[in-house]
């Protein structure tokens, strides 16, 4: 296992970590300049953040600072209640493709989705099932665009806790037979974005990391699971504030064949959304030494 103890030439930031401080959002240009003013050589934006500032501006920044991306966030969000809706989603994942291409991600991280209307609190259909089915032919129809131009795509699976409304592939093992059987010769352009909030509990985790392998671990976020955690959503925690076993997951992982950034990815409403980017920034770097 790397030793990241004598500096974080490793370490990411999803920029989601710093998007809002002292409780206020702060625009994209400003995060890349305080990553960069700390040697942090890797970041994973999110495409609203992106389109704010304005995505040529965005890439221009990156070059001049010689930042470089761990992922893009995001595409997925497949399921909808009608064909147009379907097609609307698959437009906006080949835009999605397109704007990860333009910044040199390395990936296209999929939130998949769920049951549409779910998020704003009325579900247009219940039938999960049918969502994994969209979901499924989403990925099928944006992998062969993804492959047209060099881009590939990495499925997030989240917590069961969000199956409704975020996104209704919720197991890496889940993940993995879908990339099975899309990807079944592993050509490295579909695999999994393993974030440590929404898998830590898995009992199948060792496993299933060791099945991925390097040809699909496309990325890997860090923070912690705290205990009481008072919002599901945003109130992740800091690497070592909370339960999750950082080190030894990080083993499984690397010994799968990743050897790349361990991305930070805090949402958190009640902590650091709340102090200067500064300082949690300061104390990522820290934790990626000590704890990560």
């Amino acid at each position: 296992m790397r030793d990241f103890s004598k500096g974080h030439e490793w370490l990411s930031i999803n920029t989601a970590t710093i998007r809002k401080q002292h409780g206020a959002e702060v625009p994209l240009d400003r995060i890349i300049d305080q990553c960069a003013e700390r040697g942090i050589r890797a970041i994973s934006p999110w495409r609203d953040q992106v389109a704010a500032v304005g995505i040529d501006k965005i890439a221009r920044q990156l070059k001049a600072h010689g930042i470089g991306l761990s992922g893009y966030c995001r595409g997925g969000f497949f399921p909808a209640p009608d064909a147009a809706g379907l097609q609307a989603a698959l437009d906006d994942n080949r835009r999605a493709i397109d704007e990860a291409k333009l910044l040199g991600a390395p990936c296209l991280v999929l939130v998949v989705g769920a049951l549409p209307g779910a998020l704003d609190g009325k579900a247009l259909y219940k039938d999960i099932g049918r969502a994994r089915g969209e979901v499924r032919d989403g990925i099928a129809a944006s992998l062969e665009y993804a492959g047209q131009v060099g881009l590939p795509l990495a499925i997030e699976p989240l917590h069961p806790m969000q199956a409704a409304d975020r996104a209704c592939i919720n197991t890496l093992e889940h993940a993995l037979d879908l990339c099975d059987e899309l990807d079944p010769s592993r050509s490295g352009m579909l695999g999994v974005a393993l974030d440590i909030y929404h898998v830590w509990w898995d009992p199948k985790l060792q496993q299933q990391i060791a099945r991925a392998g390097k040809e699909r671990l496309l990325a890997y976020h860090v923070c912690d699971w705290l205990t009481p955690t008072r919002d599901l959503l945003s109130d992740r925690g800091m690497m070592g504030d909370g339960v999750v076993e950082l080190k030894k997951v990080r083993g499984w992982v690397e010994g799968a064949g990743f050897a790349g950034f361990s991305e930070v990815e805090i949402f958190s409403v009640f902590d650091w959304w709340k102090r200067a980017g500064e300082e949690t920034l300061d104390i990522c770097i820290e934790r990626h030494r000590t704890v990560v």
